[in-house]
């Protein structure tokens, strides 16, 4: 899979972006856990994360630890156990069952000794292919038949919902094509951002004399490779822009997309993809393919292979012998995040199975790890929480009742999935064989592809899910107005049907409300109930959003992670916006929830109030040590806040946490009136 592959809209609640670590311990609220040193009015974080973050370090096989990775593990557990059950029963399995298949595909990731002996055979015939290239239309042709493949460069494409008809998908081309992970790593000159240049260019170099490439060759190739991207760089949009759904749509006919890629026919390009594109499809950066159109015909041919030699070897490397996984792992595991072993194999592989087959395996997952009484348990919490969020809506003194009717209906027609699809995918079509890891990975990417491109042109199928069973994460997608909740998420501290309420709301509630308030964030609010993307605001009530939104950026860009870096209030406004709407829902909810039983409401568990354990448990949510590298990644390219300001960032806004726990005026968690922030 290309890393420029196309990715639905959804919006979540967090980003586990490793899938390793050493043995799983409790990720449950713990009274013991808290630092009665540390006052909860100073740094909520700090009174309950301090004592277990100083205990639980980063693993060596990850670049973050915490509750996601946690429970993380406990789901990977579970999905360990059932991918061996399926490869040692695979020879004796139903024949054509998801059983058989995941036992091949993960049976086949595991044996090191065949995929060692075959070291980058897999590969060659693509790595010819480019050899003989010798101009502009052989590469247009070596890139429609790469698309086809089910891989990709240099551009990302898929099937999405159509923003102005969110009834029915229609094609998107987006911009991609770059090996570092965000534009700024190519065009800005900071000490952190010259040393990733630098090793990028060795990474690349060590890769091409994998294959064979002369150690002079290689290097000459890698800086042109790095002035190619650099090129790409300057005409992309940069993360904070992209927020913008405007600058992700552009509807154009083939013809007049051809008019701005004269020398890339997209009639052909579709035409190779099987791609329905009927009246058009979304051009979504013109100038982005503008600027990689005029390289078509500006840079030579030579130039051009050399990137796309690279970038095939690079994008198959976790699936090719071993020299190529530790290069892999040495530039995108090391230098960029600062893990310092790579995953036991069996997380590789389960890694690789979960990016080409995780719906299959989330079908057998959720027959293990999932109860109906679990969802049932949700879906009560799903209910009260939107409750609360639209009496909330029904209060606001900053919306006029024009704009408030809008926002109701969409609120109405949110739409809730709880644990696992009501309809699981059709594997019939897919075809592996045991022993042959990278030809069952070319075969799932081929086979996921042109499912994905069967949809143009299609309705949507509202049934369809953007994230497996198994995953620890929740979403929101804006085209489809619905709310996610995968069951992986259905655990302590999130959720725990013996526990009290306050732990409940605190911790999944405040999902389920975060969630929804994306449909009201600075990017959410601008799709209506349908899930188009359609102005429902009065001009006065959007520049009264702004103005309370303009206040949450400049809170969170005083926020500083490490040495001199401060988050960025803009990239991550959508996530801010979401969870101070969704913690305060869920607030509400559950003081709802305890005027119905009141000796409950007054009742301490372990010296806490009811209001007290929901804040805390919503601080355990967000215990997270980070790598020096990865967080300096995130704050680059993540619209999430680092977990440490998210744990104080929306108590902070709310007078009920500063009343929960006896907060003076002048305590740190306590913002004067006048700088407290309330949207939703």
């Amino acid at each position: 899979m290309h890393a420029t592959s196309f990715r639905p809209l959804v919006f979540a609640i967090g980003l586990a972006l490793s899938t390793a670590a050493s043995a799983a311990t409790s990720a449950a609220f713990k009274v013991a856990d808290l630092d009665p040193k540390a006052p909860a009015c100073t740094n909520l974080n700090t009174f309950v994360n301090e004592k277990w973050l100083a205990a639980n370090p980063v693993p060596s096989d990850r670049a973050t630890w915490g509750t996601f990775e946690q429970l993380e593990e406990t789901s990977l557990t579970t999905q360990h156990a059932l991918v061996d059950t399926a490869a040692q029963g695979a020879a004796s399995a139903k024949a054509g069952s998801i059983e058989q298949k995941i036992g091949w595909f993960y049976g086949a990731a595991m044996d090191t000794a065949t995929i060692d002996k075959a070291g980058w055979t897999p590969i060659q015939p693509e790595l010819a292919k480019i050899d003989a290239l010798k101009s502009p239309a052989d590469i247009a042709a070596w890139l429609r038949a790469d698309f086809a493949a089910g891989r990709g460069i240099p551009f990302g494409f898929g099937g999405n919902a159509d923003f102005k008809n969110s009834s029915m998908t229609i094609a998107y081309a987006m911009q991609g094509g770059l090996g570092l992970p965000e534009r700024d790593y190519y065009l800005k000159d900071t000490p952190d951002f010259q040393a990733k240049r630098k090793a990028y260019v060795e990474h690349i170099q060590r890769t091409l004399e994998l294959v064979g490439t002369p150690a002079e060759a290689a290097a000459q190739q890698a800086q042109s490779i790095m002035a190619f991207e650099t090129r790409l760089a300057k005409a992309s949009l940069g993360r904070i822009e992209l927020r913008d759904p405007a600058t992700r749509y552009n509807f154009v006919s083939v013809a007049d997309a051809n008019k701005v890629t004269p020398h890339f026919d997209w009639a052909a390009f579709f035409a190779a993809q099987g791609a329905d594109v009927k009246d058009g499809f979304s051009l979504s950066q013109p100038k982005f393919f503008a600027e990689l159109d005029a390289m078509l015909g500006e840079v030579p041919v030579a130039q051009w292979q050399a990137y796309l030699r690279f970038h095939t070897i690079d994008e198959a490397a976790p699936y090719l012998s071993a020299p190529f996984v530790a290069e892999n792992f040495a530039f995108y595991g090391q230098t960029l995040r600062g893990q310092k072993e790579q995953k036991p194999r069996w997380k590789q592989a389960l890694e690789a199975t979960n990016r080409e087959m995780g719906m299959a395996l989330g079908e057998l997952y959720v027959a293990k790890a999932f109860s109906p009484e679990a969802k049932a348990r949700a879906l009560e919490l799903v209910h009260n929480v939107s409750d609360a969020l639209k009496a909330r809506i029904q209060k606001l003194d900053w919306m006029s009742d024009e704009t408030k009717q809008k926002a109701l209906e969409k609120w109405a027609a949110f739409t809730p999935k709880i644990g696992y699809p009501d309809k699981w995918r059709d594997w019939s079509g897919l075809t592996l064989k045991p022993g042959d890891f990278y030809g069952n990975v070319a075969a799932a990417q081929k086979f996921n592809y042109d499912w994905r491109i069967a949809k143009i042109g299609k309705p949507v199928d509202r049934t369809e899910w953007s994230m497996t069973p198994q995953t620890v994460n929740a979403y929101y997608n804006p085209t489809r107005n619905e709310i996610v909740f995968p069951a992986a998420i259905l655990q302590p501290p999130f959720f725990d049907a013996k526990a009290d309420d306050a732990l409940n709301y605190g911790g999944i509630g405040a999902v389920i409300g975060h969630e929804m308030s994306h449909g009201y964030d600075d990017s959410g609010s601008k799709f209506d109930a349908k899930g188009n993307f359609a102005n429902w605001w009065t001009e006065a009530d959007r520049n009264a959003f702004e103005a309370r939104t303009d206040k949450l950026v400049k809170q969170f860009d005083d926020y500083v992670a490490i040495d001199d870096l401060h988050v960025k209030g803009k990239l991550t406004l959508g996530e801010n916006i979401a969870d101070l709407g969704g913690l305060a829902a869920a607030y509400d909810a559950l003081q709802i929830a305890l005027k119905k039983d009141p000796a409950e409401a007054k009742k301490k568990i372990d010296g806490f109030t009811q209001d007290q354990r929901f804040f805390l448990n919503w601080a355990t949510v967000w215990r997270r040590n980070f790598r020096p590298e990865e967080l300096k990644l995130r704050l680059n390219t993540d619209p999430h806040a680092p977990a440490m300001f998210r744990a104080i960032g929306a108590p902070s806004n709310m007078p009920a946490f500063a009343q929960a726990f006896g907060c003076k005026a002048d305590d740190a968690m306590v913002r004067p009136a006048d700088a407290q922030v309330k949207i939703w």
